[in-house]
């Protein structure tokens, strides 16, 4: 490395290491507002975070930074590889936001604060025309501050919608997701026919006995001890929406929602935020020292988050291996309940509303409805205000179930107060783990190691396999690197037909 290359990387590290900060402050701010703010602050705090983002803006728009990275990019063959992918991520960013003001950029920041503080407003009315205008709003930003972009070789010929999915899932793009999901009715549909017809009975009414808060924390320390969720370096509390979020290296928080008639849900948002939460505890140090440490693509990180959850916390060997601790726990819920019977209506297939409490087999059709409608919201193909109407007919042709209000329906989901593209993530992320999760099965035999508690044997493998590149790999080669093949929905679907086959005895 020449005095130049040396010279630009240290004045990039030094405004990155600025930056973190900045994002460690905007991430309390968010935890807070999601946790334990008090209604009326809401709106202030957003204009703090709008505040603070547009302060972290100014810092990386300044001329000496940019023309600091760029000819980093344009010298990255120098740099070790993780410069390397410092360098290329900084020039995909700065594609971003070249154009972008300051000014323009506070006007979109708080945009997208009001679009959630009106989200949740909506969702606690159950009134979608509460959040309609400031949805509008973010479908209006959103396509400005795609306009505002310097397009480059992969970009210039990217539809709206591919543009937007690219920033989630680089590489896939609405050719690859029409095909994917199209491939998924086609082999879910009949199944999920066979399935609704099968004579086997699924006893569920234990699942909605009442439980304590009380019990639900006891169970939620329980589960976190299980997988290995390090309380050293994380915590969790209560939000509405439960989600997962990175403060810095050794702070990792999660969130869960506690209802008292139905303690599955916690259980297995627990497990499931746990599941990103180990993604970022175990990524490799290095990550943090060279700025990639958020390179992971959100298909990665469902793909990890959905194998703890459903892969591993919905298989017989964990039912196996929870079944007395739940009983314990939730002595007056368990009575009389076996532990087959547990495991069955834990997997029950049933057409639901609500995408977060759906089971793995139906979960899909909820992705494809979100993608569909989002693909029309940017094509300008339905009005914002019909949305609730869509929902509905979407709802009844997939699955045959209807929202009676809008909490149920459009509104459910906080996603799209921040704009659009996350849905389908959530479909490949299980398609990546159905695949990678033989190649570990092979390796340490996942039932075994589930039924024996030994959750260090489990996260080393995925720390080993699955977690090390993550941040310096493109999707498509690090689902390569992992189990030497391509891309297939093939094995998840494969999973599915095999696991609700044997439980419907089909």
């Amino acid at each position: 490395m020449n005095q130049t290359t040396k010279e630009k990387l240290e004045l990039v590290n030094g405004v990155l290491s600025e930056a973190d900060k900045y994002n460690h402050a905007l991430a309390l701010i968010n935890f807070d507002m999601e946790t334990i703010c008090p209604p009326g602050a809401m709106e202030e705090q957003g204009e703090l975070l709008s505040f603070l983002g547009n302060k972290l803006f100014l810092l990386i728009k300044d001329e000496k930074f940019i023309e600091a990275g760029e000819y980093l990019y344009e010298h990255r063959d120098e740099l070790d590889e993780f410069d390397r992918v410092m360098a290329e991520q900084l020039h995909r960013d700065y594609r971003k936001i070249k154009n972008l003001t300051p000014e323009k950029q506070l006007e979109f920041s708080r945009v997208f604060n009001k679009a959630f503080v009106d989200w949740t407003n909506a969702r606690k009315n159950s009134d979608f025309s509460l959040f309609a205008e400031s949805l509008q709003k973010v479908k209006e930003v959103t396509l400005e501050d795609l306009s505002l972009r310097e397009k480059d070789e992969e970009t210039k010929n990217m539809s709206v919608m591919d543009e937007l999915l690219n920033d989630y899932e680089r590489g896939m793009g609405t050719k690859e997701l029409d095909a994917c999901f199209e491939h998924c009715k086609e082999r879910l549909v009949p199944l999920l026919k066979k399935i609704q017809a099968s004579k086997k009975v699924i006893r569920t009414d234990f699942m909605h006995r009442k439980v304590t808060d009380e019990q639900q924390k006891k169970m939620t320390e329980y589960l976190m001890s299980v997988i290995k969720y390090d309380r050293n370096r994380g915590t969790y509390a209560l939000s509405e929406h439960p989600f997962t979020n990175l403060m810095a290296k050794d702070d990792v928080r999660i969130t869960t929602h506690f209802y008292e008639d139905d303690f599955a849900s916690n259980m297995y948002s627990v497990i499931h935020e746990g599941g990103h939460a180990l993604f970022e505890m175990y990524q490799p140090v290095e990550n943090f020292e060279h700025h990639i440490n958020t390179e992971k693509t959100l298909g990665m990180h469902e793909s990890v988050s959905r194998m703890y959850e459903n892969r591993i916390g919905r298989s017989k060997s964990f039912v196996h291996l929870i079944y007395p601790k739940v009983c314990e726990i939730f002595p007056e819920a368990m009575e009389g309940v076996s532990e087959k019977e547990l495991y069955e209506a834990l997997n029950e297939v049933k057409a639901s509303l609500i995408r977060t409490e759906a089971d793995e087999f139906t979960y899909t059709f909820h992705i494809i409805i979100r993608y569909e409608l989002e693909k029309e919201i940017m094509a300008g193909t339905i009005d914002i205000a019909d949305l609730p109407k869509k929902w509905k007919e979407k709802y009844e042709e997939y699955l045959g179930v209807s929202p009676q209000n809008d909490r149920e329906g459009v509104l459910q989901d906080v996603h799209w107060s921040s704009g659009f593209g996350y849905f389908p993530t959530y479909s490949i992320g299980n398609m990546y783990n159905s695949m990678y999760y033989k190649c570990m099965d092979e390796a340490i035999d996942v039932d075994k190691c589930v039924e024996a508690g030994d959750f260090d044997k489990i996260n080393g493998w995925m720390k080993e396999n699955v977690f090390k590149k993550a941040d310096r790999l493109a999707p498509s080669a690090w689902i390569k690197d992992i189990t030497g093949r391509d891309f297939t929905p093939d094995d998840f679907l494969d999973y599915l037909e095999e696991k609700y086959s044997k439980i419907y005895e089909l």
